[in-house]
């Protein structure tokens, strides 16, 4: 089985859920290429867990780690033996309005402000290290407000690995470029495993919209 972590750029941030998977499957839980010197692309995402991922496997991909599975296995259908989707992104802008507004509707007021207070602190500050763990601190606000009952990441917070912008921001502009040019979702027609989208109550990730009724994504079934 193979667990991917959302983000983009967020590595490690499935850990917990590999690890309570591992009590009864073999996992593995890829930390998914960082910004650098190769541009970061869905394509390049997709090469490299070809390069790790073994024939047959289950994935199970949280948000964008969904968005990732789903990309995969329309590149390498015969290697997916099944596919997860747990808070599955989105695939176009009607969806992701109705993300934002959701979220919304689950924060209260303190939350809300704070967590404007964090962006606004990202965006001003000039020292990147500070940037990275203030927008650290946004992600885990957001999740919490996401999450029913959240599965620690990490025992140790010391060992979590830093947040990263760059490879969030170069990763989902290609997933939009994507979009845009019609290539995703519809090289989705291609996948020809089982999937299940998993959507919990208060997830803001509009599932149902997602799943239903978009042309060519793959038979999904909804729960």
């Amino acid at each position: 089985m193979v667990v991917l972590h959302g983000g983009p750029g967020a590595p490690g941030s499935a850990a917990g859920l590999a690890r309570a998977l591992g009590d009864k499957f073999s996992v593995l839980e890829p930390l998914q290429r960082g910004s650098g010197i190769v541009p970061l692309t869905v394509a390049q995402h997709v090469e490299d867990l070809a390069a790790i991922a073994p024939t047959g496997s289950a994935i199970v991909g949280h948000s964008w780690g969904a968005m990732l599975g789903l990309s995969f296995a329309a590149s390498f259908p015969d290697r997916v033996s099944s596919l997860a989707l747990v808070g599955c992104g989105t695939y176009d802008e009607e969806c992701r309005a109705q993300f934002r507004s959701r979220l919304d509707a689950l924060m209260d007021d303190v939350t809300r402000s704070r967590l404007e207070t964090l962006k606004f602190r990202a965006a001003m500050d000039v020292d990147p290290e500070v940037r990275v763990a203030i927008m650290r601190q946004c992600g885990d606000l957001t999740m919490s407000v996401e999450a029913y009952e959240l599965i620690d990441s990490v025992d140790d917070p010391s060992d979590a690995v830093q947040y990263d912008g760059g490879a969030n921001a170069e990763t989902w502009n290609d997933v939009l470029r994507l979009q845009r040019e019609g290539l995703e979702p519809q090289c989705f027609s291609r996948i020809s495993c089982p999937v299940l989208m998993l959507h919990g109550y208060v997830d803001p990730h509009p599932g149902a919209a997602t799943s239903h009724g978009k042309k060519n994504m793959p038979d999904i079934r909804f729960s």
